[in-house]
């Protein structure tokens, strides 16, 4: 019994001599039992340093690097090219349209697209009835026959009265619109014989 009066008279006088003085004003420094690496020995931004030349610590970038994540070397991915060096509209997608991509198209058209463009890329989206007097409709030749990668550009860049939204849409979300865009074009403009034969009794044909 005497020893176990000794060690809880022991955690008593430990933890009051820990914790008894918190609050006390005090011009020492605090007692850290767990520093955590609160004191670290590192540069702060804009600090002095007198290491370099001009006692700075703020340095300019390497010239050519690239911040991790923005380099941008796939010319048909990033910006609709068949290379860097030809100025020619890629055709087609850099990813395998699925399914899945497709329905991340539709969603994001729900959201940034069909206001103007209208549920089927017609055009008359509710803008129309609210001054927007001109909005181009997916189901002339123009834009059937337009490259993907031209109609990337214009999504990412704008054209006339449509901003840009490369701050709105990834460039995944940008090409899964061009996806399902195309979905809506083909919907308008299908014929009996784009549909697989097996699939023609479908229709009551």
């Amino acid at each position: 019994m005497k020893y176990f009066l000794f060690a809880y008279l022991l955690v008593v006088v430990g933890v009051v001599a820990i914790m008894g003085f918190r609050g006390e004003i005090s011009t020492k420094p605090p007692l850290r039992l767990f520093p955590d690496m609160d004191e670290q020995s590192k540069y702060k931004p804009q600090g002095a340093s007198a290491f370099f030349a001009d006692g700075r610590t703020d340095r300019v970038p390497v010239s050519g690097t690239v911040a991790r994540g923005e380099l941008k070397d796939d010319p048909f991915l990033h910006f609709g090219k068949v290379s860097f060096e030809a100025d020619t509209w890629a055709t087609g997608f850099p990813m395998e349209v699925t399914a899945d991509l497709i329905d991340h198209g539709q969603k994001k058209y729900a959201i940034y697209c069909i206001a103007c463009h209208g549920g089927t890329g017609d055009g008359n989206g509710v803008t129309k009835f609210h001054g927007m007097a001109i909005t181009s409709t997916y189901h002339d030749d123009r834009l059937r026959n337009m490259s993907e990668g031209e109609i990337f550009n214009t999504v990412t860049n704008g054209i006339r009265l449509m901003g840009s939204y490369k701050d709105k849409l990834s460039e995944y979300d940008r090409w899964a619109v061009i996806a399902y865009m195309r979905v809506l074009q083909r919907a308008q403009n299908a014929r009996v014989k784009d549909v697989p034969e097996a699939n023609r009794g479908e229709l009551g044909l």
